[in-house]
């Protein structure tokens, strides 16, 4: 008889620095959301809490985060894809995307924050 035991899902805290508004949050969300293997629990500007049963899966919510342009750093040491953690022009908050001008923004570029 096989029997499999299941793996304790593994919570893990994950900063994103280029987040700094509720679109942020939102889209952030909706990337998490996507990838296979991860539960989100919760988002809030700056950072988020996910739990996943493999780390693959947090390897994978890293790099979906990158490429839609929020990168992030995770609390637990898990080698992530990229070693690149600057943040991506196609990111919303003082990227080149933004849609209204904010002159508090990063490095005065335009936000989406208004």
């Amino acid at each position: 008889m096989n029997s499999t035991t299941p793996i304790a899902p593994m919570n893990t805290t994950l900063a994103i620095n280029s987040m700094s508004c509720g679109h942020c949050v939102a889209q952030v969300t909706k990337t998490l959301t996507s990838v296979p293997g991860v539960k989100v629990i919760s988002v809030a500007v700056g950072s988020a809490q996910i739990s996943a049963t493999e780390p693959d899966a947090v390897r994978a919510a890293l790099a979906s985060l990158a490429e839609a342009g929020y990168p992030a750093l995770t609390d637990k040491p898990i080698t992530t894809p990229s070693t690149d953690n600057s943040p991506r022009s196609s990111g919303c908050c003082g990227g080149a995307a933004g849609a209204s001008a904010n002159p508090e923004a990063a490095d005065g570029k335009s936000s989406c924050c208004g």
